[in-house]
């Protein structure tokens, strides 16, 4: 299995923490957040990681140059900045087989990577999304929410609800049959963002009858759009014995 790993924005909205580098370049813990998501490739067994990069992706590639660990690293370049869904459709031709995907600019607490492959794999699947439960509306409004049928199969998703229906948040990582690059074509356009976006391209394959499951990832997630999003994060989760935080992303 490859990991497709989308990571050609630059996060506008980070103001000077992307003015000099990738978004996924921003160090939380320790290491940039992109670095998670290679350990995690090494950790399940990939034989190969994607990576799109645009925005200053050089230095992506300058830092982490063609293998991290045993597993070789490829980049494709994604010259202009559409959005999710237009980035794997740069990088569809590089992918042979059943893939996970995941955004550079995710962050997960105590993921579950090998329960998300588990899970496709054993109940032959069409895809699986990764979500988080338990979380709050206003949480939830950042990404999309899950709306499910029987046997935990994907009914629709929404894109950034307003009004949020359960507590399951939607993430960027998800493991897909190759064939789910097929529906991009029929993707439509966001009305607010005028691109085609991830909820938007599995509910096409949804609605064409392809069974799609979700499983809980992690235990917290966010993913980096705006620097209050990081503090926020941070203020939730991570703290030492005596309640101080204990991380900065800076």
């Amino acid at each position: 299995m490859q990991m497709l790993i989308l990571a050609a924005g630059r996060g506008k909205r980070l103001n000077h923490l992307t003015e000099f580098q990738n978004k996924c370049m921003i160090r939380l813990r320790g290491k940039p957040v992109l670095e998670y998501h290679l350990e995690q490739a090494v950790r399940l067994g990939m034989h190969e990681i994607v990576i799109t990069i645009g925005y200053l992706g050089e230095t992506i590639r300058a830092h982490f140059g063609s293998r991290y660990g045993n597993v070789p690293i490829r980049y494709v370049l994604q010259e202009e900045q559409q959005g999710l869904v237009h980035a794997m459709e740069v990088a569809a031709p590089t992918i042979t087989g059943p893939f996970m995907l995941t955004l550079g600019d995710e962050y997960f607490l105590n993921p579950d990577h090998q329960g998300l492959i588990d899970c496709f794999s054993t109940n032959d699947l069409f895809g699986v999304c990764g979500v988080v439960e338990g979380e709050p509306p206003e949480s939830i409004r950042k990404t999309y929410s899950v709306l499910l049928g029987a046997d935990r199969r994907i009914h629709r998703l929404v894109e950034k609800p307003r009004r949020p229906v359960n507590s399951i948040k939607g993430t960027g990582t998800c493991v897909f049959r190759r064939e789910i690059f097929d529906y991009i074509r029929y993707t439509p356009i966001h009305y607010l963002r005028r691109e085609k976006e991830l909820p938007g391209l599995i509910q096409e394959a949804v609605d064409d009858g392809e069974a799609i499951a979700c499983h809980p990832l992690s235990e917290g997630y966010f993913n980096i759009n705006q620097v209050e999003d990081l503090e926020s994060f941070l203020d939730r989760y991570d703290h030492d014995t005596t309640g101080k935080r204990r991380h900065s992303f800076l």
